[in-house]
């Protein structure tokens, strides 16, 4: 027989999981406005300085729009999401994992760009592209998760709606590891274009494919 206690705080409303998560990304967000510091110039030199930076705030920018997105997905998330359960929880926090690395990864690119070492650059690509794709894969596990508990789900959320985040989340995974491939054996800046790219596609769907679609449909 089931036990109604033990079903009683088996799952928990989203509040708690909300906050924690806009708590990580505020703090990760202020990580990385700390690689941001004065050039150490001699007098006169502050503008040559200022410019020679520039990998600096290329990465500060594209790692910024990067959380930024992140936060946009996961508030549109949990506006479909009813409750949380054990394995929800710890998809959540994966989330929240490996989106607490942008800041050491965003560090190491923009110390390899802006001193120009090409031994250096490479790896430095390589490490961004690994986070990247470590981080769309939590988001794999994630709304898979959710497709597979539709009891956690709002009513009304379509099954189709978690089916093509999922495959969304794919493709993040695909183009960080293409964009990590490319930047360590061709050239470091294909990585940084497309580490501009990613961000942005993610921007334009955080309602989600699904909805996108019907969008679409409906301009047509």
């Amino acid at each position: 027989m089931r036990n109604p206690r033990v079903e009683q705080y088996s799952t928990t409303d989203t509040r708690r999981a909300e906050g924690f998560a806009d708590a990580v990304f505020a703090i990760t967000i202020t990580l990385l406005v700390l690689e941001l510091r004065p050039p150490e110039v001699p007098p006169g030199q502050l503008l040559a300085g200022l410019l020679h930076q520039w990998p600096s705030y290329l990465a500060y920018v594209t790692s910024y729009l990067y959380i930024a997105v992140i936060w946009l997905n996961h508030k549109h998330a949990f506006l479909r999401i009813r409750s949380m359960n054990r394995g929800l929880h710890w998809a959540n926090l994966g989330i929240l994992f490996t989106t607490a690395l942008l800041p050491f990864a965003t560090g190491v690119l923009s110390k390899a760009v802006r001193e120009g070492d090409p031994a250096d650059e490479p790896t430095a690509v390589a490490l961004y592209s690994l986070v990247g794709t470590f981080l769309c894969g939590t988001w794999v596990v994630f709304f898979r998760y959710l497709g597979h508990h539709p009891a956690l789900l709002d009513e009304g959320v379509p099954a189709e709606f978690f089916i093509q985040e999922t495959t969304r989340a794919w493709l993040g995974v695909i183009l960080y590891a293409a964009a990590g491939a490319f930047g360590y054996l061709v050239a470091p800046v294909i990585a940084l274009v497309l580490f501009l790219a990613v961000p942005t596609f993610y921007a334009i769907t955080s309602h989600g494919l699904y909805e996108l679609g019907i969008v679409l449909r409906r301009r047509r």
